[in-house]
């Protein structure tokens, strides 16, 4: 796996190390801190670092690249599916049914049949995302609305939020459980109040959701099969 890193200034008196399920390492930092007291921030986690470097890369070795085609594993709301495609001339359709996700279609290419997941699943998303952006922000004070939102597909973030306020959601979320999608929600609406990764940001992350640490950890455990689409 290449080693990438990248350097983040954010308000606050210590520095803070990320390792991204993509395998990229971000330090952030104090605004005054200099380049070689970030390094040596990295280097004395260098150990914790190559450990979650190697765990990454052996997720992803575990997990085969997909084929679209019956028998397959597929996710939504964090529960396992059996792919199931199922052949037909007039049916044109993708339900759950017994455990299966079933995709009857007359065109059964892979490409055919990736895509009209990727459709079945942007749908879902759109649905589940709304309430759950509705859900999260009712209890909190300082969003007097629930902000305006859009789906985005990211390869390295399940979220972001806009400098005007939009939050973006990546639509594989929706294959995450629901304390996961809340997790995401909740991190951007903080960014609301806290534009940056204060330590008031992690203070307002913990205060709504005590358990984020751990919440988080079982997202980016799962991150590779998740995304694998």
């Amino acid at each position: 796996m290449e080693f990438r890193w990248r350097l983040r200034e954010v308000v606050g008196s210590k520095a803070r190390i990320h390792v991204y399920p993509n395998g990229q390492v971000e330090v952030e930092t104090p605004s005054e801190a200099t380049l070689a007291e970030a390094k040596k921030a990295l280097l004395k986690r260098a150990r914790w670092v190559t450990r979650h470097l190697k765990e990454i890369e052996e997720r992803r070795m575990a997990v085969l690249e997909r084929q679209y085609v019956s028998g397959e594993t597929v996710f939504y709301l964090g529960r396992r599916y059996t792919l199931k495609v199922v052949p037909s001339s007039e049916a044109q359709h993708v339900k759950m049914l017994r455990g299966q996700l079933r995709v009857t279609t007359s065109d059964t290419k892979p490409s055919a049949i990736k895509a009209r997941l990727a459709e079945w699943y942007r749908g879902r998303a759109k649905d589940v995302f709304a309430r759950r952006l509705m859900a999260v922000s009712e209890p909190l004070p300082w969003v007097e609305q629930t902000p305006p939102w859009v789906m985005r597909d990211m390869k390295t973030q399940w979220g972001s939020c806009s400098p005007a306020g939009t939050i973006l959601l990546n639509p594989h979320l929706v294959k995450t459980p629901i304390r996961c999608i809340d997790y995401v929600v909740l991190h951007e609406l903080c960014h609301l109040k806290e534009h940056n990764h204060s330590n008031e940001f992690y203070r307002l992350l913990k205060r709504n959701m005590p358990d984020w640490e751990a919440v988080k950890m079982r997202l980016d455990g799962m991150s590779e099969l998740y995304l694998n689409t």
